[in-house]
């Protein structure tokens, strides 16, 4: 016989819960959160995730609602644990993740006169959530119609917002008390507004005069609406759309990899391929070079398509444009002239000239970061989701070419923590397989992403080990410090690898230390076993920051490696 929790806060969530289709509960244990995990665990339409460390939990709740496109609910007990879900709920307001915060809390009273695990749970996270709601615990007057209001409202705005939502419940003793049958709630009669859009005469009329039209794509989930009407502007030569590896768009006339084209530009450069008109599509940009030019460039105006950021990321906006760039775009169309500008032709003639020597560098360069992302491009499987950590990694991917496989990372807040938790709950909920491409540094600060026991076969990891954070090797600033402050402090010199940690956590582990290797074992790597894989590049012998450099200068003036 199943048993539910007898708080009639936590059977109130539950069914709204149900109501509104969220079905993925991430739980940490603990004791103040137990009525939630008793409660969740017995109603069938729940799938309960058992994760003990809250950072990583919160990271694979993110990735799991990254993956399916709702609300995830995440759940702890009280103190530090709800503070440990901060990295994750920074990263999902930003990247607008539906993340649904359930912290369980000892009852207001006692918040403040030195409990066990007892913080001020309420508003914690208020800089980077979309609303902050507390329940009263189940003695207070009125507590059950205000609660379901207020879950209700939490709920709505989770999926309004398409970010993070928290929810703080405050629980008295006894926590363990359970019944057998459950009471009948109302059904909730959804209040969830869908905008509409009419586009402004002025907007059709400034398209139609402009004659050097951008879009730039910023970090995007894949939108074959979106893609099919950017096709439409750039099939006559319309327009010049920028895109990045994780912009997610495929089109041969789409300009993918940016970095190669304008990391040398000069000032007269930004005045040749500057835009008159800026379309900004996406969240954050990888490009720091697309940033510069965009700054210097100074369109003379800059529209932003977002339904919740309106960033003046480049100090020229003029437009706000506050809704889905699809519904814009369906808009659009209907109205703007659609002939060929020598805008498009200027860059492609520009891209042809760097693409060629792009390729005669690859017959130059020997076993490095730089040779590995470049075979992995060719390697990975066209059905594979790919997911790269931040620093290195997602800067390398946009200098290939990835194909129309998917592709993730973590740039709202660009931090290292959590991509391998992100990409493993990605996994969990996504049908096709997942390879998680991450520095070394990354892996082993998110080691926990691993203690994970829904990891699915058909995952794959493969850490490109330098042994140190050579972002800090290929950025200008650091190269100024003490040699050795560079090394200890900076980029924390190191001689880990991941063969006893891939034991540990149930993968197979398989090491290259040179091309020949690598290229042995790539193609191998992907086929179906009944592990998860881990392949580790080690190439912490090598001088990868030279061979970008070279790379550049290459690009630049044809100088030999």
């Amino acid at each position: 016989m199943k048993k539910y929790s007898s708080k009639r806060s936590i059977q109130i969530l539950a069914h709204l819960l149900q109501q509104y289709g969220i079905s993925d509960i991430v739980i940490s244990p603990g004791s103040r959160n137990a009525p939630l995990a008793i409660h969740f665990s017995e109603i069938d339409s729940f799938s309960c995730y058992s994760i003990v460390d809250e950072r990583s939990a919160a990271f694979v709740g993110m990735g799991m609602a990254k993956s399916e496109k709702k609300p995830v609910a995440i759940t702890c007990t009280s103190g530090s644990a709800a503070a440990n879900y901060y990295p994750a709920v920074t990263e999902a307001f930003y990247q607008n993740i539906p993340l649904l915060i359930l912290t369980a809390d000892r009852p207001t009273d006692y918040v403040d006169i030195f409990d066990g695990q007892t913080i001020r749970q309420n508003n914690l996270f208020h800089q980077h959530s979309y609303g902050d709601f507390q329940l009263l615990e189940d003695s207070k007057e009125n507590a059950e119609d205000i609660n379901f209001d207020t879950i209700k409202k939490a709920i709505e705005l989770c999926f309004e917002k398409q970010g993070p939502v928290h929810i703080n419940i405050p629980l008295e003793e006894p926590l363990y008390g359970l019944v057998s049958e459950l009471p009948i709630f109302p059904t909730v009669e959804k209040t969830i507004k869908q905008k509409e859009y009419e586009i402004p005469s002025n907007l059709v009329a400034d398209w139609n005069t402009s004659q050097r039209i951008m879009l730039l794509v910023g970090t995007k989930d894949y939108s074959p609406e979106l893609e099919n009407q950017l096709t439409q502007l750039v099939k006559n030569h319309s327009v010049v759309v920028l895109s990045e590896a994780n912009s997610n768009l495929y089109h041969e006339k789409f300009f993918k990899n940016i970095d190669r084209y304008i990391f040398n530009f000069t000032e007269e450069d930004y005045k040749t391929y500057a835009p008159d008109l800026l379309i900004t599509i996406g969240q954050n940009v990888v490009s720091k070079k697309v940033k510069q030019f965009l700054r210097n460039a100074r369109p003379k105006q800059h529209w932003h398509l977002d339904e919740v950021w309106q960033p003046d990321t480049y100090f020229a906006l003029t437009e706000k444009i506050e809704v889905k760039p699809e519904l814009f775009f369906s808009k659009l169309l209907k109205f703007i002239s659609l002939e060929p500008k020598p805008y498009f032709n200027l860059w492609d003639v520009l891209r042809d000239k760097k693409d060629a020597k792009h390729r005669q560098f690859l017959n130059l360069v020997e076993f490095s970061d730089f040779y590995f992302f470049n075979r992995a491009s060719q390697a990975i499987p066209e059905n594979y989701n790919i997911h790269f950590s931040n620093s290195s990694a997602i800067r390398y991917a946009q200098l290939f070419d990835f194909g129309k496989r998917r592709i993730h990372c973590n740039r709202g807040t660009s931090g290292i923590d959590g991509s391998t938790s992100t990409a493993m709950g990605f996994a969990i909920k996504n049908p096709n397989p997942t390879v998680l491409i991450t520095g070394d540094l990354s892996f082993f600060y998110d080691i926990n992403g691993l203690w994970n026991q829904y990891i699915p076969p058909f995952v794959r990891i493969i850490i490109f080990n330098n042994g140190e954070g050579n972002i800090f090797k290929i950025i200008p600033g650091p190269g100024n410090a003490n040699p050795n402050t560079l090394d200890e402090f900076i980029a924390t010199k190191h001689h880990k690898n991941s063969e006893h940690l891939a034991k540990h956590f149930g993968f197979s582990y398989t090491r290259a230390e040179d091309e020949a290797t690598l290229d042995r074992v790539m193609d191998n790597f992907f086929k179906p076993d009944i592990r998860p894989k881990i392949l580790e590049v080690c190439s912490d012998g090598m001088n990868n920051a030279e061979t970008l450099k070279a790379y550049f200068n290459f690009m630049k003036e044809g100088l030999k490696v």
